[in-house]
C-alpha cells in the first residue's frame, strides 16, 4: 500500500492566530516523525496577496485582502492540488469554504468551535450584515460537506450534533496537544527571558492571561479581578500575552487605576511562553465560550494553577486540576483567586500536590495522540476514495 498524501491546509500566518499555527506545525512534525510509514503529509497554504494593504492602511484594507485570500485565492489553490492528494485537513473550521472546491469526500475539518457560525446559528446574540451573514454561510456550508468533522472536546461535538451540521458517525474528538517545552522544570534561559519581557519588580504576584483581545475573552474581567484583588494582595500583576488591549480595554484599565500592574507581551513562542507561565500564580481564563482552551493545559503543565470559566468544554479539558467559577460573577472569581494565592504562600503542602496534580492531568493531552487519532481519519477516508489505500 502506497502512502496516503494529506495535504494539511493552515491557516494564513499573516492573519496572525499563533494557536491555530502551532496546531498545523505541531501535525505537521508529528505525522512526519511519528506516521512517515503510512502518511505523507505536507503544507498547502498558498502565500498571502497583499492587494488593498499595497494602498491603503487600516482595518478595511486588511478585510478586504483577508477575504480575497480566503474566499478567492485559497479555494482556487487547493482545487487546483486535487490530483495531488489523497486526503485534504482543513485544521480551522473558519477556513471550511476550501472544502467546497475539493472532490466529495476527501475533505477533514477540525472544528474547534462554532463562534465563527454565531452570526447564522444564533443570529440574535450576533447580529450582522446581509453580507457577512452570506459569507458565514458560505463557510458554514463547507463544514457541513467535510467526510469527517474532528472536535477538540466532546463539548463541542455535542453542539455540533445538536445543531446536525454533520452525522454522528462523522464527527469525532480528537484532543489537541501541549508541547515538551511546557513543563514545571527550570528553563534558565528561558525564564531570564521572560523575566526581562515581565519587567515585574521583586515579589509581584502575578495573573496570567494568555489569549486575544476578542470579545468573548473578556479581558474586562481579568482587569477587573485584578483590581479587586489589588487592596488585598500585594505587589499584585497583570501579565498578559497576546498582543495590546483595545481602546476599550485600555481605558478600563486607566478606570480601574492599575497603571503600573500590568505588563502586556506580543505573542512569544514556545519556550518562552512555559517560562512565563511558570512564574505566574494563577492562570485565569473567564471566557463566555471556548472550545478548548489551550492555555488551560499549558498552565497546568507548568504547574501553575488555572481559574477558567465553568464552560463544559473548559471543564472536559480542566477537569479535577483545575478551579472553575461562573463566567459573570465577579466576587467569585475574587474569592477564588485569593485562595489560590494565598494556598501559594501559606499552604506550600497543599500548592505542590495541586502543581503536582495538574503536571500529571495535562500528561493527556499529547500531540502524539492527536496526530495518531488524525492519521486514523487520513487511512478511512483516502480509502473511502481509492479502495486501494485499506485502513490498517
Amino acid at each position: 500500500m502506497r502512502r496516503v498524501r494529506v495535504a494539511v491546509c493552515a491557516d494564513f500566518r499573516e492573519e496572525g492566530w499563533p494557536s491555530m499555527d502551532r496546531v498545523a506545525d505541531r501535525l505537521l512534525a508529528t505525522l512526519a516523525s511519528d506516521h512517515a510509514s503510512t502518511i505523507e503529509a505536507s503544507a498547502a497554504c498558498p502565500p498571502f496577496t497583499p492587494r488593498a494593504m499595497r494602498w491603503l492602511s487600516g482595518a478595511a484594507a486588511v478585510n478586504v485582502d483577508r477575504g480575497l485570500n480566503r474566499l478567492v485565492d485559497y479555494p482556487r489553490h487547493v482545487a487546483g492540488l486535487a490530483s495531488s492528494y489523497d486526503v485534504f485537513h482543513v485544521v480551522d473550521h473558519s477556513y471550511s469554504q476550501l472544502v467546497r472546491r475539493l472532490p466529495p469526500g476527501r475533505a477533514v475539518v477540525t472544528c474547534h468551535d462554532l463562534d465563527t457560525f454565531r452570526s447564522v446559528l444564533a443570529p440574535a446574540e450576533d447580529p450582522r450584515s446581509p453580507l457577512f451573514r452570506a459569507m458565514t454561510r458560505h463557510i458554514l456550508d463547507g463544514l457541513r460537506r467535510a467526510a469527517y468533522v474532528t472536535c477538540d472536546t466532546s463539548a463541542v461535538r455535542d453542539e455540533i450534533l445538536a445543531r446536525n451540521l454533520a452525522p454522528a458517525d462523522r464527527v469525532i474528538v480528537t484532543p489537541i496537544g501541549v508541547g515538551a517545552q511546557f513543563r514545571p522544570d527550570a528553563d534558565p534561559d528561558a525564564d531570564r527571558g521572560a523575566a526581562e519581557l515581565v519587567a515585574a519588580p521583586a515579589g509581584a504576584v502575578e495573573i496570567l492571561h494568555v489569549g486575544s483581545s476578542a470579545p468573548r475573552k473578556h479581558l474586562d474581567r481579568v482587569l477587573r479581578l485584578c483590581a479587586d484583588l489589588a487592596p488585598h494582595v500585594d505587589r499584585v500583576r497583570l501579565v498578559r500575552v497576546g498582543g495590546p488591549f483595545t481602546t476599550e480595554q485600555d481605558r478600563l484599565r486607566r478606570d480601574l487605576r492599575l497603571d503600573g500592574r500590568v505588563s502586556v507581551l506580543p505573542p512569544i513562542d514556545d519556550r518562552l511562553l512555559a517560562a512565563v507561565y511558570r512564574r505566574a500564580a494563577i492562570a485565569v481564563l473567564p471566557s463566555d465560550r471556548e472550545g478548548f482552551g489551550l492555555p488551560i493545559v499549558e498552565a497546568l503543565a507548568c504547574g501553575t494553577p488555572v481559574l477558567a470559566s465553568d464552560l463544559p468544554a473548559l471543564r472536559e479539558v480542566g477537569g479535577p486540576a483545575a478551579e472553575f467559577c461562573v463566567p459573570s460573577d465577579r466576587e467569585a472569581w475574587a474569592r477564588a483567586a485569593r485562595r489560590l494565592i494565598q494556598e501559594r504562600s501559606d499552604h506550600r503542602d497543599h500548592f505542590a500536590t495541586r502543581r503536582a496534580r495538574g503536571v500529571v492531568w495535562a500528561g493527556r493531552f499529547t500531540w502524539a495522540r492527536f496526530a495518531a487519532e488524525l492519521a486514523g481519519v487520513y487511512l478511512t477516508v483516502a480509502a473511502g476514495s481509492d479502495p486501494t489505500l485499506t485502513p490498517l
